[in-house]
This record gives C-alpha cells, structure tokens and sequence, in this order.
C-alpha cells in the first residue's frame, strides 16, 4: 500500500455536498489538529502521512511519524486488518489552544478507509479509497484501544438549524467555559455527490460567526471582494500560520510572503468551483482577487503587518 491523499471536505451547502443531508447523517466535531494518516507497506513495516505527503522520521510532521512508530496498538490493528487505513487527526497546537492539556499530541481516528480496486474505481468514480462507516470501524479501534472520534450525534434528514444547534455544543476537548471547538462534519455514508464522488460536508464555527454578523446593505461589491471577504477568514489565516510555524519551528517576517502565497493558492484550488457557480461564470481578474485576498489577510491578521 502507498501513500494515498486525505479528501477535501466541502462546506455545507456547495454544489459538492448538496443534499448530503438527506438521509442518515453522523455528526462529528472537527478538531484542529494536523491531518495524519497510517498505513502498512508491503513488508508489513508500519507508515505514515501528512495529508500531502509521505512521512520519514528525517522529514516528519509535528512528530507523528516518531510517535507512531512506537505504538504497539496502532500496529497490532493494521496486522489484523492489512487492507485498512487510517486517517485522523495529530493534535498539535494550531490556531486554537484550548483544547485540555492532556488532549495534546493524541492521534484521534476519524475515518478509516480501504483501496478500492481498479474495477471498482472505473465503476465508482474516480476516488482511489473507499470508506468505512462509523458503525463498521468503531468496534474495531476500541478492541485496540485506539482514540477515535466519537459522532455528537446521529440525526436523520437534519435541517441547518439542528446542524447548527449541533455545532454550537461541540465542546469536544475543549476545556470548561472555553468556548466551542472548529466545527463539525456532517457524513452520510449512503451519500455519492452528483460528480459521483463519496464526500463529507463541514462548517466551520469562526466562518459562521463572521456570516451571520455580517453587516447588510451598502453598495455592491465586485465579485473579486466577495470572494476575498468570504473566503479569507481569520480561521483560515491562522491556519496556514500555524502550519508554517510548524514546518519552520516559528514565524518571522520573511515568511509572510510565503503565507499571502499559500493563502490564494489554497482558495484558488479548493473554493474555485464553489465561487464560479455561486456567481454565475463570472468574469475575474485574477490579480486584483489576489491584491483583495492579501489586503484580506492583512485585515485578519493585523499583529503581522
């Protein structure tokens, strides 16, 4: 088994994940940690990756690889099921640090996935893994004692207002009255999108915050500004912060370049379909929605600039 990339999760309400909420949904908190995955090579040798990248104990990931090298239940479930994958989630400081002290630097499973064969890739869609339902893993990682995500709830044909009901108690590792975690993802394991693709929905807490405190009226904007105010939010910005502080061991000044990069390479490759159908094929200037993004960033992170 090779290394094989986590999905994009969608936001709740794109092309991408419509009607997902049509049937059982699982509710899950989505913590902020960094995207980790584990696997066995052919040699039955124990593996390891980013959500990018495969990990080596000279090219690690906040640790994980060494951490997980050493852990007996983690490769002891793999022995058993050869054919699985783990995905989850190494909790390491990020853009939220209230997580419980002895939360951190904890690998939580919040999926475990199979490769699919050939056949079944040319039969459905183009996803090169499939993956298991909660019902179907959860027995699994407990008899290896395993952490794992646990659903805060199962709800069936849930409208918005439960889902955010949902996401407004998600106190998941958090400590006491401090506030609400990331957010939530919303899977329904019979879902297969329109682009025939099995996928996961999310929202975020900070970018539902900033929607519905959002001032109303005024002039119309150009479509390169809303873009840039709705995409580049603060939970974004301290997210790609904190990756870089963590791949360079800190954040200076010379970095910020890279940041204002990494930002608008990330909405251009991941929210390009959400904002192309939400405007209608509209006509944009890249570079202008590039100086509005940065300008944007620059709003979101003031101490930086």
């Amino acid at each position: 088994m090779e290394f094989k990339k986590y999905q994009h999760i969608e936001r709740l309400g794109t092309t991408e994940v419509e009607n997902i909420e049509a049937g059982t949904c699982y509710v899950f908190p989505k913590i902020d940690g960094t995207n980790t995955s584990v696997w066995l090579n052919e040699a039955g040798e124990i593996q390891a990756g980013s959500r990018k990248r495969q990990l080596t104990l000279d090219n690690d990931n906040g640790g994980f690889y060494a951490w997980v090298k050493q852990q007996k239940s983690i490769l002891d479930y793999l022995k058993a099921h050869p054919t699985h994958r783990l995905f989850g989630e190494w909790l390491i400081p990020h853009s939220i640090k209230t997580y419980k002290q002895d939360a951190w630097r904890k690998f939580y499973v919040f999926d475990v996935a199979i490769d699919k064969t050939e056949d079944e890739i040319l039969h459905e869609g183009d996803s090169k893994i499939k993956y298991l339902a909660y019902d179907t893993y959860q027995p699994l990682l407990e008899k290896h004692h395993i952490n794992y995500i646990k659903p805060l709830a199962v709800l069936t044909n849930p409208s918005y207002d439960q889902l955010v009901e949902w996401l407004m108690k998600n106190d998941f590792l958090i400590e006491d009255g401090k506030g609400i975690g990331e957010g939530i993802v919303i899977k329904n394991y019979e879902f297969v999108n329109k682009y025939n693709r099995q996928t996961w929905a999310k929202i975020i807490a900070s970018e539902f915050k900033q929607k519905r405190t959002k001032l109303k009226g005024g002039p119309k904007s150009s479509v390169e500004e809303q873009i840039a105010k709705k995409y580049v939010t603060k939970a974004l910005c301290e997210k790609v912060k904190a990756k870089i502080e963590l791949e360079n061991n800190g954040f200076t000044s010379r970095d910020i370049p890279r940041l204002l990069h990494s930002i608008y390479y990330d909405i251009i490759r991941e929210e390009s379909w959400n904002f192309i159908k939400e405007h209608k094929n509209p006509t944009i200037n890249y570079k202008t929605l590039q100086n509005l993004i940065n300008a944007q960033v620059k709003e979101q992170l003031p101490k930086l600039f």
